[in-house]
């Protein structure tokens, strides 16, 4: 009895392990030695219980193990949003990751730096984090039992767009490469949710320059409402370069809804995209668990 109830307490201790942060430069971060950022913090400034970085110099992952129980081989980064200015970090977060946790993924959380990098562009210093992220969970991925061919990425408005961008790169990263990143820092597979800045301002017909699909651009979800509309031809725009280049992609444009709902429980049916989202992946094979 004594040795069922420590294996028990061993399987729950298992199960319930406390989230890893880990830092995702082992050195000094790329590009950071001359740019000003302020001092870090979380908070819920406007009293709405939405909790916001900002001032993030000094990027990590946080690991959320599945639960062993329901763990199925499949590990999602999710990039929450915020417009490159902060990070939403609770419901375009912690929540999507408790989320993929019940459907038996190990998520990652990932701080990129926030804001805007003076004389770069909005991207350019998250793109290194979330490449940077793709490799290092690649790398453990034996360590964290996960299958290093179903690594997706998962990204909300702003990090929708660096979802794209690091889904459509061509695998080159813009800092000093270390051991680390002799994994492949492009996902197996992406999900963006309401994801902004896709629709080039000089062409409306056209992505923007640094989101370039072609015939190797991995597996995509996208979902986004009809009346987010300042976002929405975008959304509409990547679906179309994806199935014109004969690549997988599902895309839920819903009549009702705006932007920035993330987990939270609104009345519209764009409410349920978890459900959707699910299902996609389930239906893709990205769910099932990898053989011993």
């Amino acid at each position: 009895m004594k040795l069922f109830s420590s294996l028990l307490l061993i399987t729950t201790l298992l199960s319930h392990s406390e989230p890893l942060t880990l830092p995702l430069w082992s050195g000094e971060v790329p590009g950071e030695k001359d740019q000003k950022v302020g001092k870090e913090k979380a908070e819920d400034k406007n009293k709405d219980g939405i909790i916001r970085i900002s001032n993030v110099s000094k990027p990590t992952i946080t690991v959320y193990q599945a639960p062993a129980d329901k763990a199925n081989g499949a590990a999602i980064i999710v990039a929450p949003g915020g417009g490159y200015g902060i990070l939403a970090s609770s419901h375009e977060g912690t929540d999507v990751c408790e989320w993929l946790n019940d459907l038996g993924v190990t998520a990652i959380l990932l701080k990129y730096r926030v804001p805007r990098r003076a004389n770069l562009a909005k991207h350019h210093a998250p793109m290194q984090d979330a490449q940077r992220a793709v490799s290092m969970v690649r790398s453990k991925a034996a360590d964290w039992k996960i299958d290093p061919k179903r690594i997706g990425l998962l990204g909300f408005s702003a990090g929708g767009h660096l979802t794209a961008t690091v889904l459509t790169s061509d695998g080159s990263v813009s800092f000093p490469k270390e051991d680390i990143d002799q994994h492949s820092p492009i996902p197996d597979f992406g999900l963006l949710i309401y994801p902004a800045y896709l629709k080039s301002e000089k062409d409306p017909n056209e992505l923007v320059p640094e989101v370039s699909v072609d015939s190797k651009t991995p597996p995509s979800f996208v979902v986004i409402a009809h009346g987010d509309s300042r976002f929405v031809e975008g959304a509409a725009l990547y679906y179309l370069a994806m199935h014109r280049a004969k690549r997988q992609c599902e895309l839920h444009i819903y009549g009702k809804g705006g932007h920035g709902y993330g987990m939270k429980d609104i009345p519209e049916r764009v409410g349920e995209w978890t459900v959707q989202a699910g299902g996609w992946m389930k239906e893709m094979g990205l769910l099932e668990t990898a053989p011993k």
